[in-house]
C-alpha cells in the first residue's frame, strides 16, 4: 500500500484548478512553506478540505488509529458510500511502491507520476483530525507492482470528489492504462 508520496510543487498552484472553475481556496493559517517533500505515515501534510466559508488548504497528520492501534494510513473504497465522510484532497506530484527483491535489505522502490500533468490529488477522508487514502483495484500501470493502488484524480477533477458533483463509482476508480510513468528510484 503507499506509505510513501512526494509533493514537490508551490502552495499557490493547487489553488489553480480552483480558480479555473470560478472557486476560491482559503488559506486559514496563510500560505504553508511547502517545501519540496516526501511524506511518510505520520507527517502532517497539506489536504483540501470543504470547510466553512468554502475550499480550505489546511495541515493535517497523516493516519488515525484503528482499532488495533495501527495506523489507518489507506482506506478500501470499494462497497463504501462516502457521502457523509469529510472527503479530502492530498495533493501529489509523485507516489511510491515497494517490491522484492531486498537490495541491502531494502525493498525496490518505485515511483509513479501522472503523465501530462505535473501533479494531481489523492481522494482522501479524514477521521478523528487524520486523513487517509482512499484505494481501489490496480489499474493496469500498477498492477505489476501492487494489489492495491491509491485513487489519483487530475487537478481538475478534485472538486467532483469533494463536492460529490459525479458519482462515486465515476470517481474512486482505477487510473487507466498509460496515465502513470513508472520509474525505478531505488536501487
Amino acid at each position: 500500500m503507499c506509505n510513501n508520496y512526494r509533493l514537490h510543487v508551490p502552495a499557490n498552484q493547487l489553488a489553480v484548478p480552483f480558480t479555473d472553475i470560478g472557486r476560491r481556496l482559503i488559506l486559514p493559517d496563510g500560505i504553508p512553506n511547502l517545501e519540496p517533500t516526501d511524506y511518510r505515515i505520520g507527517d502532517r501534510a497539506p489536504v483540501v478540505l470543504a470547510g466553512e466559508g468554502g475550499l480550505q488548504l489546511v495541515m493535517t497528520p497523516w493516519a488515525w488509529k484503528g482499532p488495533t492501534g495501527k495506523p489507518v494510513f489507506n482506506f478500501r473504497s470499494e462497497g463504501r458510500s462516502f457521502a457523509g465522510s469529510t472527503r479530502c484532497l492530498i495533493p501529489a506530484d509523485g507516489f511510491y511502491e515497494f517490491t522484492e527483491p531486498k537490495v541491502a535489505g531494502k525493498k525496490t522502490k518505485w515511483r509513479f507520476t501522472l503523465i501530462d500533468q505535473p501533479w494531481f490529488w489523492i481522494a482522501g477522508v479524514v477521521k478523528e483530525g487524520a486523513f487517509a487514502m482512499l484505494t481501489t483495484e490496480p489499474g493496469p500501470d500498477v498492477a505489476p507492482y501492487h494489489d492495491r493502488q491509491i485513487v489519483v484524480l487530475p487537478p481538475g477533477a478534485g472538486a467532483h470528489w469533494l463536492d460529490l458533483s459525479a458519482p462515486e463509482e465515476l470517481i474512486l476508480r482505477p487510473s487507466p492504462l498509460g496515465s502513470l510513468f513508472v520509474e525505478r528510484v531505488y536501487p
